[in-house]
């Protein structure tokens, strides 16, 4: 029988089992992602990511929600991806500079931070952010939406849509800690208004260089952090002139610094990344 060897890994307590090995994304990857995401009955993770070839970068990363969906982008997973492909000498030891390919962001740079040869943060450009209503996509023809209305059973809210590579709805509250991800992240993720579903942001402006976020991711419901959601959370702070450019987002799981450079209109992420057991199925 054979055997298939994972590496379990987290970003700020969003986890992911890694593969490596594969030459291309395997045509079960929906099924097998359903099968040892459970935290029941296998694994247990909030994704499964397939580190591959890549013509065009060091590596391609592909990463499956563990509802099966397939995702564009993910920024913890990338840090993860990132520490993976070094830490365990799939480019020369003590490289610095690395490049991620992704289907939602094209070529990712990506910096690495060392402490005693192993990699402890790592700072992901993640592009430029995607503002256009039907290219976010919404079913929204406008140039920018931001402070849209919304509604939901009833709860009248207004949203700010960006798209990291995936689509994100940013909803400014006066306690994100204390919203009912449970009840509304469904409803909103699901929602007419995002013809391909959407993650949910609910953000809580502390500062304008501080920013509680909770999330709901799209084909994986809540999570302890989402580093796309906190690159579209200071983009949209931004946008609603609430936070500054470069700001720190507290989500659950802990903290991620986030740039969005004036200059070449890139978002920065900078966060860590760990390793948490290894086996096999």
């Amino acid at each position: 029988m054979k055997t298939t060897n994972f590496t379990k890994m987290q970003g700020l307590g969003n986890d992911f089992i890694v593969l490596h090995g594969h030459d291309r994304l395997p045509e079960d990857a929906g099924a097998l992602a359903l099968r040892l995401c459970d935290r029941h009955f296998g694994v247990g993770a909030d994704g499964l990511v397939f580190v591959l070839p890549s013509e065009r970068a060091d590596y391609t990363m592909r990463i499956i929600n563990s509802d099966g969906t397939e995702a564009e982008q993910c920024g913890n997973a990338i840090r993860c991806a990132a520490k993976y492909i070094h830490d365990k000498g799939l480019v020369e030891q003590g490289r610095s500079h690395l490049t991620i390919e992704t289907i939602g962001a094209g070529v990712q740079p990506v910096v690495l931070t060392f402490e005693e040869g192993r990699v402890t943060a790592v700072r992901v450009d993640m592009g430029e952010p995607v503002l256009g209503g039907l290219a976010v996509p919404t079913t929204v023809d406008a140039e920018k939406i931001v402070e849209y209305p919304l509604t939901v059973d009833g709860r009248e809210l207004r949203f700010t849509a960006v798209s990291m590579g995936n689509p994100h709805c940013v909803i400014f509250v006066d306690d994100a800690p204390g919203e009912d991800l449970y009840a509304w992240g469904p409803k909103l993720e699901t929602h007419e208004l995002f013809p391909r579903k959407t993650n949910v942001e609910f953000v809580t402006v502390r500062s304008r260089g501080h920013a509680d976020m909770r999330v709901w991711e799209r084909g994986a419901g809540p999570t302890l952090a989402c580093g796309t959601g906190a690159c579209a959370t200071l983009v949209a702070g931004v946008l609603n002139g609430v936070l500054d450019r470069e700001a720190a987002v507290s989500l659950k799981g802990g903290d991620l610094l986030i740039e969005w450079n004036e200059e070449d209109n890139r978002v920065y992420m900078t966060g860590p990344a760990e390793f948490v057991f290894e086996g096999s199925f």
